[in-house]
């Protein structure tokens, strides 16, 4: 199971970005694919108002077709944000980010695709010691 961050996704559809080649790579060769449900809107607000409506399209089509499951919060993740939010208010986490940990923590996963190195090296999951963190 791997999360995937919005980072990924932008950088992914971004060729000037310089990571692109790698989330791209990343995007197309891992079958196991996961979003928590709040990176969705993320993204896609993102694409749009960086690379346009077309991006935004592509990412939704990405996210319809089946290659990517995409998981709700339910009540104990929501918990979890906002434990979370308050425990690291000095790195300002956010419930976006917060939300991929809370779910990664419920789902026991321990990968997570994301490009924000500060905060998912800095939080201590309950589960694991620590996130490994690609690409």
């Amino acid at each position: 199971m791997l999360l995937v961050d919005t980072g990924v996704f932008v950088s992914a559809a971004d060729r000037s970005e310089h990571r692109h080649h790698e989330c791209s790579a990343l995007l197309r060769e891992r079958q196991d694919l996961y979003v928590a449900a709040p990176v969705v809107p993320e993204t896609a607000w993102m694409l749009e108002s960086r690379l346009g409506s077309i991006a935004e399209e592509q990412f939704v089509s990405l996210i319809t077709s089946g290659r990517i499951e995409v998981i709700d919060l339910i009540s104990v993740d929501y918990r979890r944000v906002l434990a979370l939010i308050r425990r690291y208010a000095n790195l300002r986490l956010g419930f976006v980010d917060s939300s991929i940990m809370a779910v990664a923590e419920r789902l026991q996963a321990t990968t997570i695709a994301t490009l924000n190195r500060r905060d998912f090296a800095v939080v201590q999951p309950d589960h694991i010691e620590s996130f490994e963190l690609v690409p």
